[in-house]
């Protein structure tokens, strides 16, 4: 549920940003009568996250995780990662404010809202309305999402104090983040969908 750093990272296409919010909803094989455009952005998405899994930064962030977090590790450094990248905004796309590239994501998600997975549609709704994107800029509104992701696991306590960890560890996560989106970065611009594209 990182969708900042998904978007960031799926560069200026529209459908490959599409598909990076899609990524989140589209599980298995991709379907057939997903839009081209579309499933190159799923298939970016997934590239990025295989290519975390096995990324040193990322693995680092992880091994920070300790205790109970320890199973959802990936999720909360997943969060954690869009926090620094929102935090740091200016470093990583200086052209664009991120309140205003939050907002032509939300005019891109709403006016192709058609085009998604129907289970994306509520989580978009909500993340247009209380401006997710520019709001991860706060460590509490990364806890409050992780709260929100613990309650769809239906395991309430999931991440309780993960805002704690991120705050303990916090120079180490955002050192980690940006050697991590330094690299996801360029590997994105490598990508090749599996059509070639």
């Amino acid at each position: 549920m990182n969708f900042l750093a998904h978007l960031w990272l799926a560069g200026p296409d529209e459908g490959a940003r599409l598909g990076a919010v899609a990524g989140d909803f589209v599980k298995g094989m991709l379907p057939g009568d997903l839009p081209a455009d579309i499933a190159g952005g799923v298939a970016l998405h997934r590239g990025i996250d295989a290519f975390a899994d096995t990324h040193p930064a990322f693995q680092r962030s992880r091994e920070r995780v300790t205790g109970p977090h320890r199973r959802f590790a990936g999720v909360m450094v997943d969060m954690f990662y869009d926090h620094f990248l929102a935090a740091e905004w200016p470093a990583w796309h200086p052209d664009e404010a991120l309140p205003d590239y939050a907002a032509r994501q939300y005019a891109l998600l709403a006016a192709h809202r058609h085009r998604l997975p129907p289970r994306a549609a509520p989580v978009v709704a909500r993340m247009v309305e209380h401006d997710w994107l520019s709001s991860y800029r706060e460590v509490d509104t990364i806890v409050y999402a992780l709260d929100r992701i613990a309650r769809r696991l239906k395991r309430p306590d999931a991440f309780l104090g993960c805002g704690e960890v991120l705050r303990t560890h916090y120079a180490g996560f955002g050192e980690d983040a940006g050697v991590f989106l330094a690299d996801a970065q360029a590997f994105a611009r490598r990508f090749k969908t599996p059509s070639g594209g």
